[in-house]
């Protein structure tokens, strides 16, 4: 799929995904009367745009593809219809069961989907926080029955992108048991237990779009209503920064290998059960790890009404930057888009620094203006956008300089305490 096809497919689907997370937090806070934690909310979709910019980019590398294998491999040629696109569908969640119980259950592989469990909430903002840290995909030999049948690379291409999509609608609370369907589909009860720390329910309904695999292969649990699922990692983020949250795992790998005193400890760091580490080195260098899920701290902040005003202006400001990328793909093009995509970078990294309450935000809140006034000088336009907007030069320098000093003037509120305590034994 060209980076110009995918560009105008996310311009389509973005803001219906974006709609529909206003829809529930809307429903949770007029009708359930909930307390929403925006900053959770806002970490997530900045994750997703971070998402995104990486797959423009093409920032990763296929180690074996699809159409590799396919070609060489073949019993027999499916002609494309509406039945392969099905045996596609089926055979591709087939693949991506056992794509997500690896990741699951091996310390180096968890790293890549760390960040999709990382939020202490569930909702369907949560079903778009999505990694940027997976730069090698190898998990293609998974598609070898798809392959054997020599279903077409396009059908895999067109497949893929509907199934990813089509697990959105399962990352709520607010949708109980579904009835006929609990046998067939994944449906939120399902992924409710999936997302949960609760010793009961960790690593399990692991399956995408066909809840099958799982009964098939020992990893189903049904949610209890003497449960009540607790969400997150054990090991908390403590972090709204996607970026950081993508390397967090990956680094604390690499601390240990460094420790570690033997060389067989140095390679089981990676190829170990998820969360293993050497004992000596987890004992002199220990790692904060939830023991009673049903009593801890959530990360969260009580915030001014004007400083959420202010992250959800710099949101909205984002999708602009991002809505911009994505429709002009193709006159912006190489190397430029780099540039571009650099740019989303820093912006992601100072607003969510910011929500953090780290004062290196201002930093990054330095580097994002110079970052834009250098393009500006350098391009002497935004990537074009002058042609369609008339004094947008102007418009942006005054915003890049109105960011740096309204995030510095609301730092002061960084001293409001934390709020937050996750109490659910009753």
């Amino acid at each position: 799929m060209t980076m110009e096809k995918y560009g105008k497919i996310l311009l389509f689907i973005m803001p219906v995904l974006l709609g529909l997370i206003l829809l529930e937090k809307l429903y949770e806070k007029f009708v359930k009367k909930s307390q929403i934690n925006q900053l959770d909310t806002a970490s997530s979709i900045t994750s997703g745009i971070t998402m995104i910019t990486k797959n423009v980019l093409g920032l990763s590398f296929t180690v074996l593809s699809y159409q590799f294998i396919e070609e060489r491999v073949a019993l027999t040629h499916i002609q494309s219809t509406w039945a392969t696109y099905l045996i596609a569908f089926v055979v591709l969640d087939f693949s991506h069961y056992w794509i997500h119980r690896i990741e699951h259950a091996n310390n180096f592989f968890w790293n890549s989907h760390i960040v999709h469990h990382s939020s202490e909430e569930f909702d369907l903002a949560c079903a778009i926080r999505q990694p940027i840290s997976s730069f090698f995909k190898i998990f293609t030999i998974f598609m070898l029955p798809a392959a054997l049948l020599g279903i077409s690379p396009l059908v895999i291409a067109t497949v893929t992108p509907i199934q990813f999509f089509a697990q959105f609608w399962y990352h709520t609370r607010h949708i109980n048991r579904m009835g006929f369907l609990e046998h067939i589909i994944v449906t939120p009860s399902h992924h409710r237990v999936h997302h949960a720390i609760n010793e009961e329910y960790l690593d399990k309904n692991l399956s995408q779009i066909f809840i099958i695999w799982d009964k098939l292969f020992g990893t189903f649990q049904a949610e209890s209503p003497e449960v009540v699922p607790v969400y997150g990692i054990t090991r908390p983020m403590r972090t709204w920064n996607p970026i950081k949250i993508n390397f967090v795992h990956m680094w604390l790998l690499i601390q240990d290998t460094w420790r570690a005193k033997n060389w067989a400890d140095k390679w089981k760091v990676w190829t170990s059960p998820t969360g293993w580490r050497p004992a000596e080195v987890a004992q002199e260098n220990p790692v904060f790890k939830i023991e009673d899920v049903y009593h801890f701290d959530k990360y969260t902040f009580q915030r001014s009404n004007l400083f959420m005003a202010w992250v959800w202006i710099q949101i909205g400001v984002l999708l602009f930057f991002i809505t911009y990328f994505l429709s002009h793909i193709g006159s912006i093009g190489l190397p430029n888009l780099l540039v571009y995509g650099g740019f989303i970078f820093v912006y992601v990294f100072a607003l969510t620094d910011f929500m953090d309450a780290n004062r290196t935000f201002v930093v990054w809140e330095s580097l994002k203006l110079a970052y834009g006034c250098f393009v500006l000088w350098f391009l002497g336009d935004w990537f074009g956008l002058q042609t369609h907007v008339r004094d947008s030069n102007a418009w942006l320098m005054i915003y890049f300089g109105l960011s740096l000093f309204v995030t510095i003037f609301l730092a002061k509120t960084f001293q409001t305490s934390r709020v937050g305590t996750q109490n659910l034994a009753a």
